[in-house]
């Protein structure tokens, strides 16, 4: 009981303090906790009947230049004079006058208007009505709110520093609003007896559409139509404003300042529920308004530039696709050169064959001819016949001088490939653990890490492949095939997606260094073909790992053979009968075959990527309660 007579003063306290002063926004600590609860249960209840509900798309929001004939007046220094006011197309009996001031340092304007209708009538979005000055730039400036009676009328005075402008009247959701809208029902009418300069200048300034306030959202579940009529209007413009507010994003853009707004409006509940003096209800009402409004007008510049930012992102991939697709034409319009040249080349050889046996018909048709007459006589024949058995005999010798030549240039060939093999694994060797194996090279990199639950490459990966691609890039012709592996821990999909990604971030960043992506593959094996036990950290670690295997003619290896599956699998990590891993056992050369010693149908070890799995956002989590990643050390 205590501590409720306390929070009973203290409001009270603060509810005199604000009718008494201008300055409500800098209120105690104390008052500010209790207005803050007041706010939370005036939202609950308010929440009851009109709920903010979340878009799926933050609207991109448009505004349009409008343009209209106002004349604008250049008023003279020091002087006073009176200006009309006519209704426009929206509001044709609207009328009224003002009188302007010009006094040291600003304008002061007299204004009162009549035949106003209730701003409601041009949709249940606008509340209240707004005084601008235009600039004849184009330059709008909020002088002020119209406060119109029961009767259509209003007066009001404002001041502006501005010396040269005309004036308009536009229905808006609340007076704080920063920028007119199109809904213009009055606008200033020079006099004859005008003191000034008049401008007939048609001012161009940027205006929010109708209905604009109301991207994705329906008009009538504005708070200001659940509210009580008798409310004030001050308190039914805060209401809509930190709606509009929220309903445009300022709870992504705007935070702190919608924040603000919702303790502001939370007071201003507070005070109508207790029935406390309008000028207290009103002030804090006002500051609401006011900073849902900046709330408003930072969302829609952030998401907008968030827009910008997209937009420029899209139109970057687009031109590196474009790129990719000039050079794939490229290499494809190459390639068809170089068969068209093979192709004309066989040609040629083909009527060179033709023109030779044309040629050896023509002299078999003279040996006959030769054979026939040389029959009589039996010594001639049978010289001729030990001259062809000769010349049998010496093309038998040139036949087998051509093979043994042949056998040479292979053995020569091989030789060469043995080198370049060689060369190459001391290469790979000075950057990385590397293995000659029936496969090809294969090398490890068992310091490289990827980040958590991530594909991403870490800068000590991205120095190793740096210095494998310029490794490879003095061998256009290998062939690289890169496999990712994971451990047994998550889903078969979540594993494959990851091995999958992790083997393609390695070779995108290999071909960003000029490894020519056509010479590489890269594949996911999930958690298939494992190394070491699953059953223990040590044993999951070495199972999550990328491999690089090297092949090529050039190196005397079939590029592009395909791992085999390995025929031992690591323990479980408990059977049946409650068989593990030895905890101690580690994978090595003897129980892990390398491309040397491994029987047919093994995979050799290759390079390793250890660390923890790295999976990128988009891929479900392992489960679908929404557990953290698959990853355990």
């Amino acid at each position: 009981m205590k501590k409720l007579f306390l929070v009973l003063a203290l409001c009270a306290f603060t509810t005199f303090s604000l009718a008494q002063s201008d300055n409500a926004q800098e209120s105690t600590t104390g008052t500010s906790q209790q207005s803050t609860a007041g706010s939370s249960q005036q939202t609950t209840g308010l929440s009851s009947t009109s709920q903010v509900v979340p878009m799926s798309q933050t609207p991109v929001y448009h505004v349009n230049v409008v343009e209209r004939s106002v004349k604008a007046v250049d008023y003279r220094h020091r002087s006073s004079s009176k200006i009309d006011f006519r209704g426009t197309d929206l509001n044709p009996q609207g009328g009224g006058e003002a009188k302007v001031e010009s006094k040291s340092g600003r304008i002061q304007i007299d204004a009162s208007f009549d035949h106003l209708p209730p701003a409601t009538s041009f949709g249940p979005e606008y509340l209240t009505y707004v005084l601008w000055a235009i600039t004849p730039d184009g330059r709008a400036t909020n002088l002020g709110e119209v406060l119109v009676d029961e009767h259509g009328k209003s007066e009001t005075k404002v001041t502006t520093p501005l010396q040269a402008f005309g004036m308009i009247v536009t229905a808006e959701p609340y007076f704080a609003i920063t920028q007119p809208s199109n809904v213009v029902v009055e606008q200033n009418e020079v006099r004859t007896d005008t003191k000034g300069w008049p401008e007939p200048i048609t001012a161009k300034f940027e205006a929010v559409n109708r209905d604009q306030y109301m991207v994705n959202v329906n008009p009538s579940l504005l708070p200001s139509n659940y509210s009580d009529r008798k409310a004030p209007l001050e308190l039914l413009e805060a209401r809509n404003a930190v709606y509009i507010a929220t309903v445009t994003g300022a709870e992504k853009y705007a935070p702190d300042a919608l924040q603000k707004a919702k303790t502001f409006l939370g007071r201003a509940e507070d005070y109508y529920s207790r029935k406390q003096n309008k000028n207290a209800i009103d002030t804090v009402a006002r500051g609401a308004t006011e900073s849902a409004e900046d709330a408003r007008v930072l969302s829609i510049r952030e998401a907008a530039q968030a827009h910008a930012q997209e937009e420029r992102r899209l139109a970057a991939e687009r031109t590196a696709q474009a790129q990719a697709r000039a050079e794939a034409e490229a290499q494809q319009r190459a390639l068809a050169q170089q068969q068209a040249q093979a192709a004309e080349q066989q040609r040629l050889q083909a009527e060179q064959q033709a023109q030779q046996a044309a040629r050896q018909a023509q002299e078999a048709a003279q040996q006959r001819a030769q054979a026939q007459q040389e029959l009589q006589q039996a010594e001639a024949a049978r010289q001729a016949a030990e001259q062809q058995r000769q010349a049998a005999a010496q093309q038998a010798e040139q036949a087998r001088l051509q093979a043994q030549q042949a056998e040479q240039a292979r053995q020569q060939v091989q030789q060469q490939a043995e080198q370049t093999r060689a060369r190459l694994l001391s290469q790979l060797n000075q950057v990385l653990q590397t293995r000659d194996t029936a496969r090809g090279l294969i090398s490890t990199m068992p310091d490289v890490l990827f980040g958590f639950d991530k594909y991403t490459l870490t800068p000590q990966a991205r120095e190793r492949l740096a210095k494998v691609a310029g490794i490879l890039l003095a061998y256009p012709d290998l062939h690289l095939e890169v496999d990712g592996y994971t451990d047994s821990i998550g889903s078969d999909q979540y594993n494959q997606q990851l091995s999958e990604k992790r083997a393609a971030a390695v070779r995108d960043y290999l071909s960003s260094q000029g490894v020519q992506l056509n010479n590489m593959v890269a594949e996911g094996f999930g958690k298939n073909d494992p190394i070491a036990s699953n059953a223990t950290a040590q044993g999951r670690q070495e199972n999550r790992r990328v491999e690089l295997v090297v092949s090529g003619q050039a190196i005397g290896t079939n590029a592009g053979a395909a791992p085999a599956t390995n025929a031992a699998q690591p323990a479980n990590t408990g059977n049946a009968q409650g068989e593990t891993a030895p905890a101690n056992q580690q994978p090595n050369q003897q129980n892990a075959p390398t491309g040397n010693n491994a029987p047919a149908g093994t995979t050799a070890p290759s390079t390793t990527m250890p660390g923890t799995n790295s999976a990128p956002a988009n891929i479900p989590p392992a489960n679908a309660t929404g557990t953290p990643p698959h990853e355990s050390l």
